[in-house]
C-alpha cells in the first residue's frame, strides 16, 4: 500500500532517526550492510520510505551504496576525519567572526550556552560507561554548536556543519580514544564562552581550535 507524500515524509524521518541511533550507538557498526526489508519489517513501514530515509543518511555521510551490492555503514579513515577537522575550523572561524562582529549574541544566549557546558561537565564526572557518556556528551556539544550557528544565520554553513557534525559523532563511537579527556572537553567549550563575550576574535578561535584538537590528535 502506498502511503501519501506527507506520510511518506514522517515516515522516512522516523527511518532517518531509527538508523542513525544504530550507527551512533555502534550496534551498526562499519561496514555493516543495512537490510531494507529488516528495517521495514522492524518499523512496520514499506520499503520506500525505509529507501527515503537511508538515501538522507547516505548525504549526511553515514551511508555508503555499493552498486549492485546494497547499503553499508561508511567505514570512516584517518584521511576523512582530518579533512572533517579542517573543514568544520574553518567554517567555524567564520561563524565566530559573524557572532563577535556582528554581535549576534545576547546575555540569555550566554546562559543558555553555560548551562549546556555545566550539564557536559556533570555528565563527564558521572559513573557512566565512556561509550554512554561519549554519546550524551556528543549530543550536548552538538546542542551547544547548533546555538552558535543559529544565532550567525548562515543556513548553508549550517547545513554543512550539520552533517559534518554527524559524522564526526559516528567517528568519535568507532574510537573512544578520539574523546580524550571528557572533563576537558567541557573546559575548553568555557573558554569558547569567554572569548565570545570578551569579543576576542582570534583567542576564540583559538579556543575552538583547541577544542577540536581533543580529539583529532588522536585520530
Amino acid at each position: 500500500m502506498q502511503e501519501p507524500n506527507y506520510i511518506k515524509q514522517s515516515l522516512s524521518d522516523i527511518v532517518v532517526d531509527y538508523l542513525k541511533s544504530k550507527i551512533l550507538t555502534g550496534e551498526y557498526k562499519e561496514g555493516d550492510r543495512i537490510n531494507e526489508v529488516k528495517v521495514a519489517k522492524d518499523l512496520n513501514i514499506s520499503r520506500a520510505p525505509v529507501r527515503e530515509g537511508i538515501k538522507e543518511l547516505e548525504s549526511h555521510g553515514l551511508v555508503k551504496l555499493v552498486p549492485r551490492r546494497g547499503n553499508y555503514v561508511t567505514q570512516m579513515t584517518t584521511k576523512d576525519i582530518k579533512e572533517i577537522y579542517d573543514i568544520r575550523l574553518s567554517l567555524e572561524n567564520s561563524i565566530i567572526e559573524i557572532l563577535i562582529n556582528e554581535k549576534k549574541l545576547s546575555e540569555k544566549d550566554f546562559k543558555k550556552l553555560t548551562d549546556i557546558v555545566d550539564e557536559m561537565m556533570q555528565i563527564a564526572r558521572s559513573n557512566e560507561n565512556i561509550h554512554q557518556k561519549t554519546i550524551k556528551i556528543n549530543e550536548k556539544d552538538v546542542e551547544f554548536h547548533q546555538i552558535l550557528w543559529k544565532k550567525a544565520d548562515s543556513p548553508r554553513r549550517m547545513k554543512i556543519l550539520s552533517d559534518l557534525h554527524i559524522q564526526l559523532q559516528f567517528a568519535m563511537f568507532i574510537d573512544t580514544k578520539m574523546t580524550g579527556n571528557l572533563e576537558n572537553t567541557g573546559e575548553t567549550h568555557y573558554d569558547i564562552i569567554k572569548y565570545l563575550r570578551e569579543g576576542n576574535v582570534e583567542k576564540c578561535k583559538q579556543a575552538l581550535k583547541n577544542h577540536i584538537e581533543l580529539y583529532s590528535k588522536d585520530s
